[in-house]
């Protein structure tokens, strides 16, 4: 393989939207056949951080300060014949299941090895998925959804513009009807939908929303703190009708943090509580960012002044957060953020795991002594739409063909 050029710096999609068309969904048994194996190169050459590189939290000491050998693992095939699946979660209810969007409007379940005919949530009559970017792009439970059988999701409806949404579920089926739109966002394109729902460690909502599309950020949303576009989304959906602002948010509305061109997957460390963000680039870099638990609402992270570490509208200056790890478009089109695996293998903990949608290259991002250190791990040989991540901290990953992997030992 030809060499990796990734750009380490310190801390602090929708994928470029080819997908492929797959087969219908069937009832899928549990696999051990399919498997992506490691890549056989070497590890990147590290290149010297940007001297405008901010200075941050060194990470926790439960992390691992070495890669393991990639070699001695595979990602094995869970399920197949799924449709354009898109994300996968866990109702950390401990029942094991995981369930698993196709982009058209469904959530699928997966539940004692077998993939489910029945849908766990059927939402096609008001999922908008004409364009390449839109449809179900993400969601997440509620941290007390065994009492409240709550969950949140986001997806591009009516008009193209997207929908932040509540339904209740009771056992194996979620009901349609019980829909309550907590926020609707205006897409002034098709593109840059972000989609990405996650609950923080402190049990309020996180949305990841693109910067409204188009190239280059016509409309400057990313950099604007009044547009809720290009933003990492805070709220509170315990208070408030439909729900509420934290009274700590910087801006005064939902944004968090800012600066962002269309994050496509963002997740918390289950046990530091860290925040990772994959940031779709332009037409260079890709990126990934960072953020350890405690930090303060109002980060910056520099798009469209910025791509990556590199000036886009400008050049890097005080204030905006250069990524953890970057690679050029030499080496793929889109990136697709993932998680920090907490698992049962613990050569693994605390590597942050994510990869790119057209080269199916993955890699692992530790920080050791203070420093990011970013590795090829493997080649999935395959385009990978999302990650996953369930109770016990194992990580999965989706492909546009339709199929479901786990990280495992050979």
């Amino acid at each position: 393989m030809k060499r990796l050029l990734i750009l380490l710096v310190m801390p602090l999609l929708l994928a470029c939207g080819a997908f492929s068309d797959s087969v219908t969904p069937t009832a899928t048994p549990l696999s051990p056949t399919a498997i992506i194996p490691a890549t056989q190169t070497e590890s990147s050459p590290q290149t010297e951080p940007p001297t405008t590189a901010p200075q941050t939290e060194t990470p926790s000491a439960t992390n691992v300060s070495q890669f393991p050998d990639a070699a001695a693992y595979e990602w094995r095939l869970i399920a197949s014949g799924l449709t354009r699946p898109v994300d996968l979660q866990s109702a950390y209810d401990g029942s094991g299941r995981l369930f698993i969007i196709e982009k058209y409007g469904v959530i699928r379940l997966f539940k004692d090895g077998l993939l489910i005919q029945e849908p766990f949530l059927n939402i096609d009559d008001r999922v908008n998925d004409r364009g390449n970017e839109m449809g179900l792009l993400g969601f997440a439970f509620h941290p007390n959804f065994e009492q409240n059988g709550y969950f949140y999701v986001n997806y591009t409806g009516e008009g193209g513009h997207t929908f932040i949404s509540r339904f209740q579920a009771s056992g194996d089926t979620a009901d349609p009807n019980s829909e309550t739109i907590l926020l609707t966002v205006n897409q002034p394109y098709p593109n840059h939908n972000g989609g990405a729902v996650t609950f923080g460690p402190d049990g309020y909502l996180y949305l990841g929303l693109g910067d409204g599309g188009a190239g280059g950020d016509p409309l400057k949303n990313g950099q604007n703190i009044e547009s809720l576009l290009g933003k990492i989304l805070r709220i509170d959906v315990d208070q408030g009708d439909p729900y509420a602002v934290p009274a700590d948010n910087p801006f005064g509305n939902e944004v968090w943090a800012y600066g962002l061109r269309n994050p496509w997957r963002i997740s918390f460390d289950q046990v530091t509580g860290d925040l990772w963000i994959g940031d779709v680039g332009q037409n260079v870099w890709e990126e990934i960012d960072y953020l350890p638990a405690g930090s303060p609402g109002g980060a910056n992270f520099g798009w469209s002044i910025m791509e990556a570490s590199y000036g886009y509208d400008g050049e890097a200056q005080p204030g905006l957060l250069l990524p953890a790890a970057e690679y050029s478009h030499d080496f793929g089109c889109s990136v697709t953020g993932g998680y920090v695996y907490r698992g049962a293998m613990p050569e693994w903990n605390g590597v942050y795991l994510y990869g790119d949608y057209c080269s199916g290259i993955i890699w692992g991002v530790i920080n050791v002594n203070g420093q990011w250190q970013s590795q090829v791990l493997f080649e999935a040989g395959t385009t990978i739409t999302s990650f996953g991540q369930d109770e016990s901290g194992e990580v999965y990953l989706l492909s546009d063909t339709g199929n479901v992997f786990v990280l495992t030992r050979k």
